[in-house]
């Protein structure tokens, strides 16, 4: 069992070996968290919510209704929905989901995410793009990591710029959505477009 405080909200939580940092909340995720603003306009998504921290705590700042959990393992899965009624907000909704598969919804303020960046950088691609298409207008999506290269020059792409801060060893990422398509994608159509009036002419 942790008992913590985070943004001076008294939180608790049980945990298993088997999840991602079992002992102790994440530095990785405290510091992303340090650098977020929930606000009661916002719709947020935990995406690879482990056993709840991040969503738990949206769901204490703004109203679990606002807020949606989600990860691949059912463990995980099973453990936040414990810990949001520990914590006295059972109705967040919390959902198995192999990445962003399960999330049906295109209208998130707020993606937020520690992903699991000791592996290949497949997952981080899908959690970046997916996500992207489930933000609104103005939505951010916030992740932290301990790399830096790849994920300021993916979120970048996809996004057309990020901000980066580096905090207890971390580098956390903060992009936001200002148009309805993915850069990289709207500069190749454009190519295609001229590369196809060039062969009409």
């Amino acid at each position: 069992m942790i008992e913590t405080e985070i943004k001076n909200t008294p939180l608790v939580f049980e945990t298993e070996p088997t999840v991602f940092s079992p002992n102790a909340v994440d530095i990785g995720t405290l510091s992303m968290l340090s650098l977020i603003d929930f606000s009661e306009n916002d719709k947020v998504l935990d995406l690879g919510c482990g056993y709840g921290v991040v969503g738990i705590l949206a769901g204490k700042k703004i109203g679990g209704q606002n807020v949606v959990m989600c990860d691949i393992s059912e463990i995980a899965v099973s453990l936040a929905k414990r810990n949001a009624e520990l914590n006295g907000i059972s109705n967040i909704d919390t959902r198995i989901s192999n990445g962003l598969d399960n999330i049906i919804e295109n209208d998130f303020t707020l993606i937020l995410s520690n992903p699991p960046y000791h592996t290949d950088f497949s997952v981080a691609k899908h959690f970046i793009e997916i996500g992207f298409k489930k933000l609104k207008i103005g939505g951010r999506m916030a992740m932290v990591t301990k790399r830096l290269e790849w994920y300021k020059n993916k979120l970048s792409s996809v996004f057309g710029g990020v901000k980066v801060q580096e905090l207890n060893g971390y580098y956390v990422f903060i992009a936001e959505k200002r148009c309805a398509y993915i850069k990289k994608k709207e500069k190749g159509n454009k190519l295609s477009k001229k590369l196809q009036r060039k062969k009409r002419k």
